[in-house]
């Protein structure tokens, strides 16, 4: 017995594997103590109790909260002599162009607690400047007197030669300032890469949010059975052990919005759709994502403008969801968002003491969140509240309650629709191209009315769309990667001379691999190449292979629209992958039955007409229906306006088209 828990800002979401039979359960989170609403859940959802469960995996958003809320780890920073502010100078980007005075993300480490060991290694690893020991015995006895929780070190060629790293924490451990050997952060093991800044910023982020991820997760192993496997989704879409967060805390940075990214690519391949555009709106937040072929991490993002370099999917989030709160600004103008409700107080129309206006409280009196249908019926909705509420900021607007009303919904799908523009067009793709999968329980409420404005020709709504993200976490494959910086003129004997290296990484991620429980007949490696031209700052990843050279060309030049095939190449990083497949829901196809989609009655619309009500689950396989229209479900609504129409797949899940 397998479950997937998401917690989210508003909901946390559940789904269960019994022996290939999926259920579902959805309850309020719990923002004071994230771990408690995820263990209600399976309470309530698991048949005899947590004792029956074998597996779960878990999407967490605990790392990223810390950060963006500074509530993570005091933790101290070790550099290279010279070094010690690195961190704030950085890269000397203005985030906003025209800002005269740019605020800049302050460090997650503060310039005193940054210390510096007199040391030096050239790029090839060569001791220019032994570790000074007795300097760095000084620096100890005032982190020890600092009181940290956590050690970063970050030393310059760390990448190439790590024995003045080893030699500190060696040093750190010998003298008893931590209690565990993880609160001791390496570069040479958490980024072996050049880019000093990246690195360092990187070290700094995992330090900070390791001690926060240790508790919560030991935690949860405290409260879930002995014999339960925690597993943990990462920002790259893989999973992983509970027991390796404790080196690899910074990798669940997108762990949530990851799941999320896999589950809907692995509904919309079924349904024969790869590529997809993912459209993920919750109670907080709106993720959005692009899927061209398959889900491709990328090296390098940030949170909270700090530089991060860990392998991430690619997604954009805004602050758009069921609980963001409407307001006028100084100028008059609606705004929607990013401020959130949450899930306390919430929207006014959840009648938990909420008494800003929200989307949600907007999709409920348009009719579109139905009082008597909301979470399966088990959550009643207090719209006469929502009412009162609009009006005052229908006062505001000077338009009437319903007029107010769908100018929220409108600014919001707006919204959106540069968040999607952002993933796509701003990046050398049509949208026309691709299918909208819409998920989270707001997900499909928006999800056509965005489709028309980027003329997006079809939406898709998956059988589970309000609990995607946890099943997403089912389907996921444990995920490991190791990688390290060559810095090599690109040749075929350049190239041929790295079959040493390949094979170290290929040996350390089958290791991983194994540890995580792995057969060796279920692992699956690839070895790729960073690479860039001669003078280039960034780089393309292309398969470590005879070929590589032409492969980055041709790369190059489906990217940029141009090759430099007389420049010089450099190969910047190697890198192995291994995943292993894990136990995961088997999904069958219905067989299609084209008929008319029985409707259980309908109601007006506050803009005029009348709303089509369907239930989710009286709906087959081949079943249609034109809007406009309610679906209902447990997890979620979907909304199809007019002109629109539905048809149920041979996987359950509802296509819609414009007529």
């Amino acid at each position: 017995m397998q479950a997937g828990v998401d917690i989210g800002g508003t909901f946390t979401d559940l789904v269960l594997s019994d022996g290939g039979r999926l259920s579902i359960h959805k309850l309020l989170s719990s923002p004071d103590d994230p771990a408690r609403s995820m263990l209600n859940g399976l309470t309530q959802l698991v048949p005899g109790g947590i004792s029956a469960l074998r597996q779960v995996a878990h999407g967490s958003t605990v790392a990223t909260n810390s950060i963006l809320e500074r509530k993570g780890a005091r933790a101290a920073l070790i550099t290279t002599q010279g070094f010690r502010d690195v961190l704030f100078i950085g890269r000397q980007n203005r985030p906003v162009l025209y800002a005269l005075h740019p605020t800049i993300a302050p460090s997650l480490i503060p310039r005193e607690r940054c210390y510096e060991a007199p040391e030096r290694m050239d790029h090839r690893g060569d001791v220019l400047l032994p570790l000074d020991m007795d300097a760095l015995d000084d620096a100890l006895d005032k982190i020890e007197r600092d009181n940290v929780e956590a050690i970063a070190v970050c030393l310059l060629f760390s990448y190439v030669d790590d024995r003045h790293e080893q030699l500190i924490k060696a040093r750190i451990i010998e003298r008893g300032i931590v209690e565990n050997d993880w609160q001791i952060v390496l570069s040479s093991e958490v980024l072996p890469e050049f880019r000093e800044y990246e690195r360092t910023s990187t070290v700094a982020l995992e330090a900070y949010v390791r001690p926060v991820m240790s508790r919560y997760i030991s935690n949860l192993e405290a409260e879930l059975p002995a014999d339960v496997s925690l597993r943990i989704m990462k920002s790259d879409g893989g999973v992983m052990r509970a027991s390796r967060v404790r080196q690899q805390a910074i990798s669940t940075a997108l762990s949530g919005p990851a799941a999320g990214v896999m589950g809907a690519f692995h509904e919309a391949h079924l349904a024969g759709f790869d590529n997809i555009i993912t459209l993920d709106m919750g109670g907080t937040s709106t993720d959005v994502a692009l899927v061209a072929g398959q889900p491709m991490p990328r090296p390098e993002s940030s949170i909270d403008g700090l530089p991060i370099r860990v392998r991430m999917l690619d997604i954009e989030t805004i602050g758009a969801g069921g609980g963001s709160i409407a307001r006028v600004d100084a100028g008059g103008a609606l705004r929607v968002g990013p401020a959130s409700a949450g899930a306390k107080p919430g929207p006014v129309i959840y009648g938990l003491g909420g008494d800003q206006v929200t989307l949600s409280d907007a999709n409920a009196i348009l009719g579109r969140l139905d009082a008597d249908h909301f979470l399966g019926g088990a959550m009643t909705l207090d719209l006469d509240a929502g009412i009162r509420a609009m009006e005052r900021l229908a006062t505001d607007t000077g338009f009437g309650v319903v007029a107010t009303a769908k100018g929220v919904v409108d600014i919001a799908n707006v919204n959106i629709d540069r968040a999607i523009r952002r993933v796509s067009i701003a990046r050398g793709h049509d949208p026309r191209d691709f299918t909208l999968v819409a998920f989270g329980g707001a997900g499909p409420l928006h999800a056509c009315e965005v489709a028309e404005r980027l003329d997006i020709p079809r939406v898709l709504a998956p059988r589970m769309p309000g609990v995607l993200c946890a099943l997403g976490l089912l389907i996921a494959d444990v995920a490991i990667e190791s990688s390290q910086s060559v810095m090599l003129q690109a040749s075929d004997e350049s190239i041929a001379g790295l079959q040493d290296k390949e094979r170290m990484l290929l040996d350390r991620v089958k290791t991983d691999l194994r540890r995580e429980g792995i057969p060796e007949d279920d692992m699956v490696f690839a070895v790729t190449l960073d690479m860039r031209y001669q003078g280039q700052a960034y780089e393309l990843n292309v398969p470590f292979s005879a070929t590589a050279i032409e492969d980055f060309h041709q790369a190059h030049e489906s990217t940029y629209g141009h090759a430099l095939r007389d420049r010089q190449l450099e190969i910047v990083n190697i890198r192995a992958s291994g995943s292993g497949a894990i136990d995961k829901p088997q999904f069958v196809a219905s067989e299609l039955n084209a008929s008319e989609a029985p409707h259980f009655g309908e109601k007006p619309s506050p803009t005029g007409g009348a709303f089509q009500l369907y239930r989710r689950e009286n709906l087959a396989a081949g079943a249609r229906f034109s809007g406009e229209a309610l679906v209902f479900q447990m997890d979620s609504t979907t909304y199809v306006p007019a002109g629109w129409k539905a048809q149920v797949d041979a996987w359950r899940n509802l296509v819609l088209t414009r007529e």
